[in-house]
């Protein structure tokens, strides 16, 4: 009797340990992720197992795992793959009065599948001695020719430049979005290649005069502890685009707890704590990105950019166009 109640108290205790965690699959860089969860584990004891990768590799494993998957939270660094996720019926409702009264309605998925975690803006940056502000409008005026060969971007399969094309597609129509395209494309000053702050350097060193990219690689690179990435940083300047029109594009870092989670109490807690002051302070003033939680500030480089009009188009749009967008910028030639 006494060694059948020690193997049942064993039981209990692996139990209680197996439910004092959550795994974590995450699109997002270790190091830009991280932190966050180690504050979550010593204010919770609730350990977290993170697993990181690319977002498309990530959404194939979980769809061979199936039921089997050890995962808990998928958290991504764009909208687009949360609704993949949502489409292939890996995700599952979560009903969390925290989320829903933190998150506003246009960044969070109506059937409460996914939710936006933090905020980036999609902008132009420019060489002051070459382009004036003035000279700049809105996306559709970088396919005008006086932008010929002065363009550089990333590549058609970076997500973020999908997303922005989606958007398009969703305010201007598939036709008009494709001209757009072909015209944006005849701009570029070179064959797209390289990340984010690749463009900003390229726009410094002469090699085109205007660059789309994400506003925190940027301000990363203003506060960046290498003089030489300050110094280029400060030879250009950031643009908000659309401010007469529907707003800057916008797109969410976000999250969504998987279908099959063996652990999903211990997942919405953890998703309650990364919009909660601790988390969203943590990605206004390291990360660079734009709080969800509109009671948090943003970081002071963010700050000195100003306020801006942010596009308020429902964000599960950008997954619903994503395949569109990426067949499009295929057939104008977008590399």
């Amino acid at each position: 009797m006494k060694k059948q109640l020690a193997l049942l108290l064993i039981l209990i205790y692996c139990q209680s340990l197996a439910a004092s965690e959550v795994n974590v699959y995450s699109a997002r860089k270790e190091g830009l992720i991280k932190p966050l969860l180690d504050t979550f584990t010593n204010a919770t004891g609730i350990a977290v197992n993170l697993v990181t990768g690319e977002a498309d590799t990530l959404l194939k494993r979980l769809a061979v795992e199936g039921r089997n998957t050890p995962a808990d939270i998928l958290l991504t660094v764009d909208v687009a793959r949360l609704v993949r996720a949502k489409d292939q019926g890996l995700l599952q409702q979560i009903n969390s009065p925290v989320l829903t009264s933190v998150i506003p309605e246009q960044y969070r998925d109506a059937d409460k599948q996914w939710f936006g975690l933090s905020l980036r803006a999609r902008v132009i940056v420019y060489a002051p001695d070459r382009v004036q502000a003035n000279d700049l409008d809105g996306y559709l005026d970088l396919a005008a020719d006086k932008w010929h060969k002065r363009i550089c971007v990333r590549s058609s399969a970076n997500v973020y430049n999908q997303s922005l094309v989606a958007a398009m597609i969703a305010h201007y129509g598939l036709n008009t979005t494709e001209r757009w395209a072909a015209g944006l494309v005849d701009n570029f000053a070179r064959s797209p290649k390289g990340g984010d702050r690749d463009q900003i350097k390229a726009v410094a060193a002469g090699v085109c005069d205007v660059a789309l990219v994400n506003n925190y690689y940027l301000a990363a690179m203003l506060a960046s502890k290498q003089e030489k990435e300050v110094a280029i940083a400060k030879q250009v300047k950031l643009f908000w685009p659309d401010q007469t029109g529907p707003g800057a594009h916008v797109n969410v870092s976000g999250a969504g707890v998987l279908k099959f989670a063996r652990h999903k109490k211990e997942a919405i807690q953890l998703l309650a704590f990364l919009v909660g002051d601790t988390a969203q302070k943590w990605y206004a003033d390291t990360n660079h990105e734009y709080p969800i939680n509109a009671a948090i500030e943003s970081s002071a480089v963010l700050q000195s950019w100003g306020d801006f009009k942010a596009d308020n188009l429902n964000l599960g749009l950008l997954g619903k166009y994503n395949a569109a967008a990426v067949l499009l910028m295929d057939r104008v030639g977008w590399k």
